[in-house]
């Protein structure tokens, strides 16, 4: 698996919208948020990207 770090996002383009996230998940958010002295937007960013970068091949390929 790809390791996890946190390149500057800060010229990328970017677009709003309002999401729900659990409660459980937002406090752990914003603890390592806090910790690595970085935004809860920008650690959320990089948490969706890795997800998304790390999808083992027959999830992608179903949806096809």
């Amino acid at each position: 698996m790809e390791k996890f770090n946190l390149p500057n996002i800060d010229h990328e383009k970017s677009a709003l919208k309002t999401i729900r996230i659990k409660l459980v998940a937002l406090n752990k958010i914003e603890e390592l948020s806090k910790h690595n002295n970085i935004s809860v937007n920008r650690l959320i960013n990089e948490c969706i990207e890795f997800a998304l970068n790390n999808l083992p091949n027959d999830i992608i390929d179903e949806k096809k």
